[in-house]
């Protein structure tokens, strides 16, 4: 884990070659963050699902990568990857 990423509302990430793109969705309640996986894109087509997080989680793992959350708001999330 070296690079230390700060995702908005909305904004994606790319987690590597082969590997899916996540997306920041917010917190839907004070305890809880949710991170989009998306599978894949092709003609602005793909599928994707929500992932929820409690908040106080600071390791999770999305499609193989571990992440490290080091802060999140309702606004935004500050993960190193």
């Amino acid at each position: 884990m070296n690079n230390s990423v700060t995702l908005s509302i909305g904004d994606s990430y790319h987690l590597g070659l082969g590997k899916d793109r996540i997306i920041y969705a917010g917190m839907p309640s004070e305890n809880v963050f949710s991170i989009i996986q998306k599978r894949w894109e092709f003609f602005y087509r793909g599928y994707s699902w929500n992932l929820y997080f409690p908040k106080g989680n600071n390791k999770i793992r999305i499609d193989g990568v571990n992440i490290q959350v080091e802060k999140v708001t309702p606004e935004e999330i500050r993960i190193q990857i």
